[in-house]
């Protein structure tokens, strides 16, 4: 029997902790009490930790959390532990089991851009009469069908995922959603991870003629059931028919349907494809809808926004034209594809302008940061767009070693949205990551919502960010955003998240509707 004894005068008397394990097990126990107390400064005395501790129940670690434990056992004990144990863990003792086995933590040399090579072929705006999604496949199939369009980057060699293939693969699963009984307008929900999968049920949905509804996956598949409860009111909302997502949620199917009565069948890719039936054409309008696009629910339950055809690809159309975008760009993304940011700005974007998506998915990223710059590094990545969050998590989680030899010289918008935008936050990755390349007018704040399909105000190109820092009691108490003086003391500092982009007006009103006049606090219409 160990003894651990850990004090911290923020949270009272002293915790002992007693723990049934081997001593290779005890420096485990000190990282996770440590890094508790530090995550926990306010909330008193920690419960007793032992190895069989639950990392979500007993511990209450979300992703962010089990992120810094992972990071301080590799960083004090030496090792590097596998991606899948971020995923499969479910107490300390699991990651003690691994870390007799975990290799050495190592610097693996960094792929030159030299050596990635692409031939790419340049293709114009979408004419005026490609008025929807399944339209602008087509139309770039048929300009160039063995473009790269998506590059997948995962623990082995990247995959690639060519216009022909995403057209082929989507019609082979289009077929077998009409044979087991999709109609034109049915909705399918996809939940499935960042994957060749994801991108090609999701135009099979758009080519059977249904409506996909992209939800977001389980973590860890210890919580499928726990998780399938919690998404099936927007199951039920959606009116989903059938449910695309991995072999492991079949097992589940009862649960599904007790949850989720609309449900008529728990599917696979595999299982679709193995139907081998040709789809029947189905020809949405501009006015279809293209998909619901869930909110998240962070302040109460998901609303779906119902976003058409045309929404999607004139918010595109007008962003593009805010940040310059063209086909000689890369987009560089770990964000996940059911979140409007990374389906619609980063996968959709792509391939309405016809450019390449390198992609990895936010596990990669939220296990070694690192990787996401590495990619614009590796792939002369010119946009990336990420929540502040992620920019903190580079600044915390990349070490100068990792920045010896990085450029991102070519990253020339590094948009900053999707929460708010942190003022603090800025300066410190510009200066941090100058010596990478990385230039002082690339970071780029923007706003968005569900609403208006992803993008509504972007800064103008090359400015920079610009940080208006305003008298704190006037705006406290009355909402009135006065600009302060040169001695002022403790202002508050807010981010411009710039000027709408081309056709989109917004306007601020108080409760009543009224609109307000400048520097005055309302809400956005």
């Amino acid at each position: 029997m160990a003894r651990v004894e850990t004090t911290n005068d923020a949270l009272g008397d002293s915790t002992e902790m007693s723990v049934a394990a081997a001593d290779p097990a005890e420096p485990l126990i000190e990282i996770a009490c440590g890094t508790l107390k530090d995550l926990r400064q306010h909330e008193g005395e920690l419960r007793p930790i032992t190895l069989d501790s639950s990392l979500d129940h007993d511990l209450g670690l979300d992703s962010l959390a089990r992120v810094e434990l992972f990071m301080r056992i590799e960083r004090e004990l030496g090792v590097r532990l596998p991606d899948s144990l971020f995923q499969t863990a479910e107490t300390l003792r699991d990651i003690a089991t691994v870390l007799d086995s975990a290799r050495p933590a190592i610097r693996i040399a960094r792929q030159s851009p030299t050596e990635i090579t692409r031939t790419k072929a340049r293709t114009a705006t979408p004419p005026p009469n490609i008025a929807t999604l399944n339209q602008l496949l087509a139309w770039q199939v048929e300009r160039q069908p063995d473009f790269a369009h998506i590059t997948i980057c995962g623990d082995g060699a990247d995959e690639i995922v060519t216009y022909e293939q995403l057209w082929r693969e989507a019609h082979s699963i289009a077929g077998g959603l009409q044979r087991q009984g999709i109609r034109l307008g049915d909705t399918v929900a996809l939940m499935l991870p960042t994957s060749r999968d994801y991108f090609c049920a999701f135009f099979g949905v758009l080519v059977a003629g249904a409506v996909p509804v992209p939800l977001y996956p389980p973590t860890r598949l210890s919580q499928i059931e726990e998780h399938v409860r919690r998404h099936a009111g927007i199951l039920t909302n959606a009116g989903a028919i059938i449910l695309i997502t991995t072999a492991d949620m079949r097992r589940l199917a009862a649960v599904l349907r007790v949850h989720a009565p609309s449900l008529r069948r728990i599917t696979t890719n595999e299982e679709l494809r193995s139907l081998r039936a040709a789809p029947t054409r189905v020809t949405p309008n501009a006015g279809s809808t293209a998909l619901l696009q869930y909110t998240s629910g962070s302040t109460g339950q998901p609303k779906g926004v119902v976003l058409s055809h045309e929404n999607v690809l004139a918010n595109i159309s007008a962003l593009g034209a805010a940040l310059g975008v063209s086909s000689d760009d890369v987009f560089v993304s770990w964000l996940p594809l059911y979140h409007d940011m990374g389906l619609i700005g980063a996968w959709l974007g792509t391939l309405y302008f016809g450019m390449q998506l390198v992609i990895m998915s936010p596990l990669s990223f939220l296990t070694r940061p690192v990787r996401w710059l590495e990619a614009i590094h590796r792939y002369r990545g010119t946009l990336s767009a990420a929540p502040n969050f992620a920019y903190e998590l580079c600044l915390k989680r990349v070490t100068d070693e990792e920045l010896a030899g990085l450029d991102l010289s070519t990253w020339r918008i590094a948009m900053n949205g999707a929460e708010a935008v942190m003022p603090e936050t800025l300066p410190r990755f510009r200066d941090r990551f100058a010596r990478c390349g990385f230039q002082p007018t690339a970071m780029t704040p923007v706003y968005g919502l569900a609403e208006c399909s992803v993008g509504l105000t972007v800064p103008p190109l090359e400015r920079g960010p610009l940080i208006d820092a305003i008298e704190r009691e006037p705006f406290m108490h009355g909402g009135v955003a006065s600009p302060v003086g040169p001695n002022a003391a403790n202002p508050l500092r807010f981010v411009s998240c710039g000027l709408p982009i081309p056709g989109y007006q917004v306007r601020i009103v108080d409760d009543a509707g009224r609109e307000l006049g400048e520097r005055r606090e309302g809400r956005l219409e």
